[in-house]
């Protein structure tokens, strides 16, 4: 008869059990079909402050304007507003002007920004989005074992993260486009009724070849 030291069987027991709650700590965690890591949006306000006069910007405010637009690298999704305590319409149509040589127009209520406008002075403020998606990528649920069956930590990241990058427009990630509700199947199907009403390209005959040859 073999006799086991009990000393020795309980540590046994104690390390295997240490080593399996060890390796569950790097399981999955998220029983979901959603990805725990999702994009983020964060806003940015630029400002310009610019001397403004009764007929609106003079051509050398208007040249100063024009260059911090180009400096800014003025793109699709960014958003420009006017602070005008003057409430001087010809300020916006000038600035309207401007911003509309990059496809923009100005839209909106400035946001709140830092410092005070002088008498006569107006501010110009961009606001420009960025989206991207924090803690990507994350390999952090090393263990083999998933007693949960939950999703990998690193689950929805590419896709998440290149969406982020891709998107045009990064408020479109918070609310999206909202339609006009107008019906415009008349002008949707206009192309398909031209491309049906259009004469074949084969309906003359074959061109006769001019000279000789093979």
């Amino acid at each position: 008869m073999k006799l086991f030291n009990n000393a020795k069987l309980t540590g046994a027991i104690a390390l295997s059990l240490g080593l399996g709650l060890a390796g569950c700590a790097g399981m999955p965690d998220n029983p979901s079909l959603y990805s725990v890591k999702q994009p983020v949006v964060e806003r940015t306000n630029y400002t310009l402050d610019v001397d403004t006069t009764g007929s609106g910007l003079s051509i050398s405010e208007q040249q100063r304007l024009n260059g911090w637009f180009e400096t800014m690298d003025l793109r699709y999704g960014d958003r420009i507003s006017i602070e005008n305590p003057g409430s001087n319409p010809a300020v916006t149509n000038a600035v309207n002007e401007l911003a509309g040589r990059y496809g923009l127009i100005v839209s909106g209520t400035a946001p709140t920004t830092a410092g005070v406008l002088q008498p006569g002075q107006a501010r110009i403020v961009i606001t420009r989005s960025d989206a991207y998606v924090p803690g990507c990528p994350d390999w952090s649920a090393k263990s083999d074992a998933n007693y949960t069956n939950g999703l990998s930590t690193n689950y929805g990241c590419a896709n998440n993260s290149n969406l982020a990058a891709m998107v045009a427009n990064p408020e479109d990630l918070l609310e999206g486009q909202t339609g006009n509700s107008e019906t415009v199947v008349a002008t949707g199907n206009r192309a398909i009724e031209t491309y049906r009403e259009a004469t074949p390209t084969g309906a003359a005959g074959l061109q006769n070849p001019r000279g000789g040859g093979n």
